[in-house]
């Protein structure tokens, strides 16, 4: 029997995940439904689609997988119309970066024999189907979350569809999960807008601040120009384990101000000291304390030699690398290949040179 994949919604993640579907099972079946109907025609047209459906309709009958590809605030509306069109052996899930509420909605609904939450840990700032790519989720932590209903066999079932679609699943507690997302990504991005609001609001007239701000300062706010709609969204729908994690947060930086302000020496060192052991051990970070990265992230498919390629056309350009490898959280980070080096000149012309050799770049 032919296979038939759902899509509601095929933005960014929707129309990545569908591409990479068509890219590795060609023969299957694409039904996708989206608000934006140039979305579907575009789609349709460059055959990632079979079917554009114009309504949440009959054409999501006999579904393998369904998808919820919407913004995390309409995936849960979503689930009472498709609840119609789901059967035994169908396999339901989303693509959320939070789980608690739609777990909640799918408990509510009776279909959690059906569900299994998915987060892929991939992204970027920018957003829609015309963005994405094939690609964007291979070699991507890929976090499912199942409800306690489903069956063993439809999880082994829908890890090894994840794993044909080179990404790497993970199984987690949807609610370990939304608490383990709040501490690394949402809480980062509140930290990182908070500072820049604090600078611009502690400014000096002629914006020396501003002016001046660079190396660190850039690096660790990067994540404040990411989507304001989503990141409003994702705050609402996790409220109790931000609110919880920023409380502890808040307590910590008091501590730090504690110690500054009694002169505690051996405590302001204790904290620089293990931050920087404790950020060094974490894969693929630089050395030492947060300072200017000079990187190039770089589109690459996974296959033998992709590495070896690109290293190759540096290493004979005189081009030394401090540090190659593949990111596999990068849910606000564009390529798949992340390539540092010592100075911001060589990683400039990096990026000249792999362009010329038709690899799609984003520099830092």
């Amino acid at each position: 029997m032919k296979h038939k994949i759902g899509f509601i919604g095929l933005g960014l993640i929707g129309g990545s995940i569908a591409r990479a579907i068509r890219q590795y099972f060609p023969d299957y079946e694409i039904v996708a439904f989206d608000k934006n109907k140039e979305t579907l025609a575009l789609a349709t047209q460059e055959s990632v689609i079979d079917v554009a459906a114009t309504t949440i309709d009959d054409n999501f009958h006999h579904c393998s997988y369904l998808f919820l590809c919407a913004p995390v605030s309409y995936n849960t509306a979503y689930l009472k119309q498709i609840k119609t069109y789901l059967h035994a052996d169908c396999i339901l899930t989303d693509v959320g970066s939070v789980k608690t509420n739609i777990h909640k909605e799918v408990e509510a609904l009776g279909i959690e024999s059906c569900f299994i939450g998915g987060h892929p840990m991939a992204g970027s700032e920018k957003s829609g189907y015309v963005n994405s790519k094939a690609m964007l989720i291979e070699n991507a932590y890929y976090v499912l979350t199942p409800t306690r209903k489903v069956s063993q066999e439809k999880i082994a079932c829908y890890t090894k569809f994840i794993q044909t679609l080179r990404a790497i699943p993970i199984v987690l507690d949807y609610q370990e999960h939304d608490y383990v997302t709040g501490t690394i990504s949402h809480l980062p991005h509140i930290i990182a807008s908070s500072l820049v609001n604090f600078v611009r609001d502690t400014d000096t007239k002629d914006e020396l601040m501003k002016n001046l701000a660079a190396g660190g300062f850039k690096d660790i706010t990067r994540i404040a120009s990411s989507s304001p709609t989503m990141w409003q969204h994702i705050c609402a729908k996790n409220k109790e384990n931000i609110s919880q994690i920023l409380g502890a947060y808040i307590q910590f930086l008091n501590h730090a101000k504690d110690m500054i302000d009694q002169e505690d020496e051996q405590g302001i060192y204790h904290l620089f000291d293990t931050s920087r052991n404790y950020r060094n051990s974490i894969p693929a970070s630089s050395a030492g304390p947060i300072k200017k990265a000079y990187e190039v992230y770089c589109d690459i498919i996974d296959e033998a030699g992709g590495i070896a390629a690109i290293a190759t056309i540096l290493a004979s350009n005189n081009l030394n690398l401090k540090n190659i490898g593949i990111v596999n959280n990068r849910e606000f980070e564009e390529g798949v290949l992340r390539i540092e080096f010592y100075d911001e000149s060589s990683s400039k012309r990096a990026a000249e040179i792999l362009q010329k050799f038709r690899y799609i770049v984003y520099e830092r």
